[in-house]
Protein backbone atom coordinates (compact mmCIF):
# COMPACT_ATOMS: atom_id res chain seq x y z
CA UNK A 1 0.00 0.00 0.00
CA UNK A 2 1.49 3.25 -0.96
CA UNK A 3 1.49 5.51 2.07
CA UNK A 4 1.36 8.90 -0.33
CA UNK A 5 -1.83 8.28 -1.80
CA UNK A 6 -3.02 8.62 1.58
CA UNK A 7 -1.70 11.78 2.14
CA UNK A 8 0.68 10.65 4.69
CA UNK A 9 4.12 11.99 3.26
CA UNK A 10 5.62 13.04 6.67
CA UNK A 11 9.78 11.95 6.74
CA UNK A 12 8.28 9.47 8.95
CA UNK A 13 6.22 7.65 6.81
CA UNK A 14 8.67 8.39 3.63
CA UNK A 15 11.31 6.55 5.33
CA UNK A 16 9.33 3.37 6.40
CA UNK A 17 7.98 3.10 2.92
CA UNK A 18 11.15 3.24 2.07
CA UNK A 19 12.22 0.54 3.97
CA UNK A 20 9.80 -1.54 3.07
CA UNK A 21 10.61 -1.09 -0.56
CA UNK A 22 14.27 -1.99 0.79
CA UNK A 23 12.97 -5.32 2.18
CA UNK A 24 10.79 -6.44 -0.65
CA UNK A 25 14.10 -6.34 -3.26
CA UNK A 26 15.94 -7.78 -0.34
CA UNK A 27 13.63 -10.55 0.22
CA UNK A 28 13.88 -11.78 -3.88
CA UNK A 29 13.00 -11.85 -7.12
CA UNK A 30 11.89 -8.28 -7.57
CA UNK A 31 15.48 -7.17 -7.97
CA UNK A 32 16.80 -9.72 -9.94
CA UNK A 33 14.00 -10.59 -12.14
CA UNK A 34 13.04 -6.79 -13.35
CA UNK A 35 13.96 -6.10 -16.53
CA UNK A 36 16.48 -3.05 -17.31
CA UNK A 37 15.47 0.44 -17.85
CA UNK A 38 16.92 -0.29 -21.24
CA UNK A 39 15.74 -3.30 -21.77
CA UNK A 40 11.99 -1.10 -21.46
CA UNK A 41 12.97 1.41 -23.35
CA UNK A 42 14.11 -1.07 -26.48
CA UNK A 43 11.04 -3.36 -26.48
CA UNK A 44 8.90 -0.68 -26.73
CA UNK A 45 10.78 1.38 -29.34
CA UNK A 46 10.85 -2.57 -30.69
CA UNK A 47 6.65 -2.70 -30.50
CA UNK A 48 6.19 0.46 -32.03
CA UNK A 49 8.20 0.06 -35.15
CA UNK A 50 5.97 -2.53 -37.13
CA UNK A 51 8.09 -4.40 -40.31
CA UNK A 52 6.99 -6.28 -43.33
CA UNK A 53 9.40 -8.82 -44.58
CA UNK A 54 9.40 -11.05 -48.14
CA UNK A 55 11.78 -13.56 -49.44
CA UNK A 56 12.39 -13.48 -52.98
CA UNK A 57 14.75 -16.21 -55.02
CA UNK A 58 17.83 -14.08 -54.96
CA UNK A 59 16.81 -11.39 -51.67
CA UNK A 60 15.17 -10.46 -48.48
CA UNK A 61 13.22 -7.03 -48.27
CA UNK A 62 12.55 -5.36 -45.34
CA UNK A 63 9.94 -2.23 -45.79
CA UNK A 64 9.13 -0.19 -42.96
CA UNK A 65 7.17 2.46 -42.67
CA UNK A 66 9.12 6.15 -41.76
CA UNK A 67 6.59 9.05 -42.10
CA UNK A 68 8.55 12.73 -42.02
CA UNK A 69 11.98 11.47 -41.49
CA UNK A 70 15.10 12.07 -43.30
CA UNK A 71 17.41 9.57 -44.85
CA UNK A 72 20.17 11.40 -41.86
CA UNK A 73 17.73 10.59 -39.21
CA UNK A 74 18.22 6.49 -39.93
CA UNK A 75 20.64 4.30 -39.11
CA UNK A 76 20.67 0.93 -40.50
CA UNK A 77 23.52 -1.40 -39.29
CA UNK A 78 24.65 -5.07 -38.89
CA UNK A 79 25.44 -6.21 -35.77
CA UNK A 80 27.08 -9.81 -34.98
CA UNK A 81 27.16 -10.60 -38.39
CA UNK A 82 23.36 -11.58 -38.59
CA UNK A 83 21.14 -8.95 -36.74
CA UNK A 84 20.27 -5.94 -38.88
CA UNK A 85 19.67 -3.06 -36.66
CA UNK A 86 17.02 -0.32 -38.36
CA UNK A 87 17.30 2.36 -35.74
CA UNK A 88 16.91 6.11 -35.56
CA UNK A 89 14.53 8.76 -33.68
CA UNK A 90 11.53 11.05 -34.41
CA UNK A 91 12.10 14.59 -33.03
CA UNK A 92 9.59 16.77 -31.99
CA UNK A 93 8.90 19.83 -34.48
CA UNK A 94 9.85 23.40 -32.73
CA UNK A 95 6.38 25.20 -31.56
CA UNK A 96 6.09 28.24 -33.70
CA UNK A 97 5.73 31.62 -31.60
CA UNK A 98 1.83 31.89 -30.78
CA UNK A 99 1.17 28.52 -31.59
CA UNK A 100 0.48 25.27 -29.21
CA UNK A 101 -1.00 21.41 -29.32
CA UNK A 102 -4.19 21.36 -29.14
CA UNK A 103 -3.82 17.57 -29.86
CA UNK A 104 -0.45 15.55 -30.27
CA UNK A 105 -0.87 12.16 -31.64
CA UNK A 106 1.93 11.33 -33.66
CA UNK A 107 4.94 9.68 -32.22
CA UNK A 108 8.05 11.13 -31.24
CA UNK A 109 11.48 9.69 -30.00
CA UNK A 110 13.44 6.93 -30.51
CA UNK A 111 12.32 3.50 -32.43
CA UNK A 112 14.08 0.53 -33.28
CA UNK A 113 13.68 -3.09 -35.04
CA UNK A 114 16.44 -5.62 -34.99
CA UNK A 115 16.20 -8.84 -37.87
CA UNK A 116 18.37 -12.24 -36.84
CA UNK A 117 19.09 -12.26 -40.18
CA UNK A 118 19.19 -16.34 -41.98
CA UNK A 119 22.43 -18.15 -42.83
CA UNK A 120 22.54 -17.24 -46.56
CA UNK A 121 22.10 -13.56 -46.34
CA UNK A 122 25.21 -11.87 -47.39
CA UNK A 123 25.66 -9.22 -45.40
CA UNK A 124 28.29 -7.48 -47.46
CA UNK A 125 25.57 -6.59 -49.75
CA UNK A 126 22.71 -5.13 -48.49
CA UNK A 127 21.39 -1.69 -49.69
CA UNK A 128 19.02 0.66 -48.48
CA UNK A 129 16.42 3.41 -49.54
CA UNK A 130 14.52 5.73 -48.41
CA UNK A 131 10.88 6.78 -50.52
CA UNK A 132 7.88 8.38 -49.82
CA UNK A 133 8.29 7.96 -46.08
CA UNK A 134 8.93 4.18 -46.19
CA UNK A 135 12.32 2.62 -45.90
CA UNK A 136 12.98 -0.37 -47.92
CA UNK A 137 16.19 -2.70 -47.08
CA UNK A 138 17.43 -5.46 -49.19
CA UNK A 139 19.72 -8.35 -48.30
CA UNK A 140 20.98 -10.15 -51.26
CA UNK A 141 21.42 -14.17 -50.73
CA UNK A 142 24.38 -15.71 -50.78
CA UNK A 143 24.52 -18.29 -53.59
CA UNK A 144 23.88 -21.74 -52.87
CA UNK A 145 26.95 -23.69 -52.13
CA UNK A 146 28.46 -25.78 -54.40
CA UNK A 147 28.35 -29.65 -53.26
CA UNK A 148 30.92 -31.42 -53.01
CA UNK A 149 31.90 -33.62 -55.44
CA UNK A 150 33.19 -37.44 -54.74
CA UNK A 151 36.86 -37.92 -54.02
CA UNK A 152 38.15 -41.04 -55.28
CA UNK A 153 41.32 -42.51 -53.58
CA UNK A 154 43.87 -44.73 -54.82
CA UNK A 155 44.18 -48.12 -53.28
CA UNK A 156 47.43 -49.39 -52.98
CA UNK A 157 48.35 -53.28 -52.91
CA UNK A 158 50.86 -53.99 -50.07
Amino acid sequence: MDLRVMGLESPLFHTLHHMRDLSDDAAGDKAYNAPTRSYVRDAKAMAATPADVKEYPKSYALEVDMPGLKSGDIKVQVEDDNVLVISGERKREEEKEGGKYLRMERRVGKFMRKFVLPENANTDAISAVCQDGVLSVTVHKLPPPQPKKPRTIEVKVA
